[in-house]
């Protein structure tokens, strides 16, 4: 579920079922500001709990006046899906910049992320947008946090699941190219983390001419396979796999 700009909604998730109990529905924590985002998911573990993520933007002092220049804190809470008592929370200034870029939505990703046997992650997706229609820029980074005790600890940090950019003139000439990953589990671990498998499929576009004779040609790359390890403190990520 997701609230935006201080309205509050409540919409059915699905009829989630953990040892014979029903889920709620969960309603997001209310916003007020024009480009705040506020959702909420119930998290189908045993016993149930819900997830709620409140990202709060802050205008850049300088760049930042009446535009979306600037960046979004992040307050994340887990709940006791009974009753709503507050069971651990994260708070990070700054989690989001954005610019050229804009936030358009934040979403909670349930799946198994079982990182040790006792130990399970969720997920915090960010979808961005770029402004320019002639270099594209739109991404979706995922971050995961693992609740130890009464705190949230981030595992790891942004990493681009989905990208699309490219350079070309608006009419045909030009490149443009899609990223997307996927994880799995993998079967071996580091620090006692398992290893997290990533594949990566990349499609390219390739337009020449002009507009009337434009040919365009299409390049599926052989998809790529990453391991990320876990260093102690978090998933060690290449460089060009992290937003910036």
């Amino acid at each position: 579920m997701t609230v935006k700009s201080g309205l509050i909604g409540c919409v059915v998730l699905g009829g989630w079922l953990m040892a014979g109990q029903a889920f709620a529905d969960c309603t997001p924590p209310a916003v007020a500001g024009q480009w705040d985002f506020s959702v909420c998911k119930d998290w189908p573990v045993d016993p149930p709990l819900t997830i709620t993520a409140v990202s709060k933007f802050v205008a850049d002092p300088v760049y930042g006046g009446g535009g979306r220049i600037g960046s979004y804190d992040l307050n994340l809470a887990v709940l006791s899906a009974s009753d709503s008592t507050s069971l651990a929370t994260w708070h990070q200034s700054s989690a989001f910049p954005t610019d050229a870029i804009a936030l358009e939505s934040v979403e909670l990703d349930t799946a198994r992320y079982k990182l040790t046997p006792t130990l399970r992650a969720f997920g915090v997706r960010a979808i961005f947008k770029g402004s320019s229609s002639v270099n594209p820029l739109n991404e979706t980074v995922l971050s995961l946090y693992v609740k130890e005790g009464d705190r949230l600890r981030p595992v790891l940090d942004r990493l681009v699941v989905y990208r699309f950019s490219g350079e070309w003139d608006g009419n045909c000439a030009g490149d443009r190219g899609t990223t997307v990953r996927t994880i799995e589990i993998g079967k071996t671990s580091s620090h006692g983390f398992a290893d997290l498998i990533l594949k990566s499929v990349t499609t390219g576009l390739t337009g020449e001419g002009p507009p009337e004779t434009c040919e365009i040609k299409t390049i599926n790359y052989k998809p790529e396979m990453t391991t990320l390890r876990y260093d102690g403190k978090s998933y060690v990520l290449p460089s060009d796999f992290q937003s910036l």
